[in-house]
């Protein structure tokens, strides 16, 4: 039975690293993406493209979640780990606090990707996880969806619809690992620094094989490791 992962927003920065390490390791990568025909290319970097698929997945569209459930149980009969970490910031200004100018329409995307995306995907992966002998799910979340910094570190970007909905997004972590208390899944939030990625801009100072090891760590959690955490660098982040 092989190991298989599904990676959103597998196209690009993080999620594509994470594919192509995944796919050294030996994982069969599901590379969750909107558009097929741009993922063509950057599948066929990976150290061997034919244990990978490209898999049709838009974090504003359930009726892909759907599909993509249905694709992978008839291919696998199973989830080994699920990696939600397709995002956005839709605010320009990463130094401006935006809570008194964010729009409606702002809002709403950014929390139909970063956080009921996730949380209806993996509600209706679940099933399938359940079916592994050890599965695992990580949440790309971030320091600046963390209530304690925010309000202890005035500055840290104020972005607010980009942080409230990664900080929904580790209130999901914390309650959906709660309720797999005593079943073999992992829940975890993580956050994987400040990279150099499409959003995070040139100057951050991580490159992004560095931002993956976090996440990678989650992923790859033995049986005795740790759940509903928030984590850097295996140390925990203040939610």
């Amino acid at each position: 039975m092989r190991k298989n992962v599904l990676i959103t927003g597998a196209n690009r920065g993080l999620g594509l690293e994470l594919s192509r390490q995944l796919n050294k390791l030996g994982y069969f990568v599901w590379m969750g993406v909107r558009n097929e025909e741009a993922a063509k290319t950057v599948k066929a970097t990976l150290a061997d493209p034919s244990q990978a698929a490209i898999i049709i997945l838009n974090m504003q569209d359930s009726d892909s979640f759907n599909k993509v459930h249905d694709t992978i149980l008839s291919a696998d009969g199973h989830l080994d780990i699920l990696i939600n970490n397709a995002g956005v910031m839709l605010e320009e200004d990463l130094m401006k606090n935006s809570a008194a100018s964010i729009t409606a329409q702002q809002l709403k995307a950014t929390f139909e990707v970063n956080f009921f995306g996730p949380v209806l995907l993996t509600n209706r992966l679940l099933p399938l996880l359940l079916k592994s002998k050890a599965p695992r799910i990580v949440n790309v979340s971030t320091n600046m969806g963390s209530q304690q910094m925010q309000a202890m570190i005035p500055e840290l970007p104020k972005t607010f619809a980009y942080n409230a909905s990664k900080a929904a997004l580790n209130t999901y972590t914390i309650h959906l690992s709660s309720l797999l208390q005593g079943t073999l899944v992992k829940v975890n939030s993580v956050h994987p620094g400040w990279v150099k990625t499409d959003m995070g801009g040139p100057y951050a100072p991580l490159e992004i094989e560095d931002g993956v090891r976090s996440i990678l760590e989650m992923a790859l959690l033995d049986e005795n490791g740790a759940t509903g955490k928030f984590v850097h660098k295996g140390e925990e982040v203040a939610w």
